[in-house]
């Protein structure tokens, strides 16, 4: 094994530890220690890799917010009609609660943590306006090929992503009674059906 490859795994076994023990014990009272003991390396090797903690805590936010954003920028770019790639998106809240399963502590501890220290909050929410700004985008290219009606393209991204979260948030909450992974598809069909051209909207 090369040095670059163990170096590798001595990392991700950092940020699989720290995801164990943020879950477990919050964010808190979770000690570079405790990770260290988790993921079975020394604090040297830990140190080596992050500065701190809340080093490791960040990485791990920006690992599930990019691969977010990697997905919604591919499926917002494809050639489909608005309506049909809002759809798409939506269809993204399943398995974005699916990972969610088991992690609600570390869910939470995000948005704490957010909530009080400006560092986590800017990687935070810098991702979810790019969220808004690609619905918006969507929203906008409906209103130009005529799918969807003339309407506020950023309320209309307000309501999108705020529900998506909302979804996110009850099946990570509640997982006995999860939503199904088309849950996201029919909740966007609900609003999908008062912007699209046509509605009863339109008569009024």
């Amino acid at each position: 094994m090369t040095n670059q490859k163990r170096s590798d795994g001595t990392r991700a076994r950092i940020l699989s530890a720290a995801v164990e023990r943020f879950t477990h014990g919050g964010y808190d009272t979770t000690s570079v220690a405790d990770i260290c003991a988790a993921a079975n390396v020394s604090k040297g090797a830990f140190y080596h890799h992050f500065p701190s903690k809340q080093a490791v805590f960040i990485a791990l936010l920006e690992q599930w917010l990019d691969e977010l954003d990697e997905t919604i920028r591919s499926v917002a770019a494809g050639g489909e009609s608005a309506p049909v790639r809002l759809s798409r998106l939506a269809g993204l809240v399943g398995q974005v609660s699916e990972l969610g399963t088991g992690r609600v502590p570390m869910f939470l501890e995000f948005w704490r943590q957010a909530a009080k220290d400006p560092e986590v909050w800017q990687v935070t929410v810098e991702p979810y306006r790019r969220f808004r700004a690609a619905f918006a985008s969507l929203v906008a290219d409906g209103i130009r090929e005529g799918s969807l009606r003339a309407v506020d393209v950023d309320a209309a991204a307000l309501a999108l992503v705020s529900m998506g979260v909302g979804l996110v948030l009850q099946g990570a909450l509640d997982p006995a009674e999860a939503q199904p992974a088309d849950a996201g598809e029919h909740a966007v069909a609900l609003l999908l059906s008062g912007l699209a051209r046509g509605s009863d909207h339109d008569t009024k």
